[in-house]
C-alpha cells in the first residue's frame, strides 16, 4: 500500500494544528489557574526602629566611603596619599 503525498502533507498539517491548538489551550488553562487571586495575608504590625539622627552635613559615613572609593578608582589617584578628609555638599 503506497499512501500519497498530499495525504502525508495533510495529516501533517492536521496533527502540527491539532498539537498547537492543545499547547494554545493547555496554556490559556494554566494561566488562569495561577493568576488566581490569593486572600490577603495578615501581616504583624511591626513598631518602627528607631532612626539614627543624621549627620549636620546629610551624608552618613556609607556615603563618605562609597565617594572615596569612586575616587580611588580614578587614575592617578592614591588613597594613601590622603590624609584629610573633609566632604560637604556644595
Amino acid at each position: 500500500m503506497e499512501v500519497s503525498s498530499a495525504f502525508v502533507v495533510v495529516m501533517g498539517m492536521g496533527v502540527t494544528f491539532v498539537g498547537l491548538s492543545c499547547i494554545i489551550f493547555l496554556t490559556l488553562l494554566m494561566g488562569k489557574i495561577l493568576s488566581r487571586p490569593e486572600p490577603p495575608k495578615a501581616e504583624p504590625v511591626v513598631p518602627a526602629a528607631a532612626v539614627p539622627a543624621a549627620p549636620a552635613d546629610g551624608l552618613t559615613d556609607e556615603v563618605k566611603v562609597a565617594i572615596l572609593a569612586a575616587l580611588a578608582q580614578e587614575p592617578g589617584f592614591h588613597l594613601a596619599n590622603v590624609t584629610n578628609v573633609s566632604i560637604r555638599r556644595i
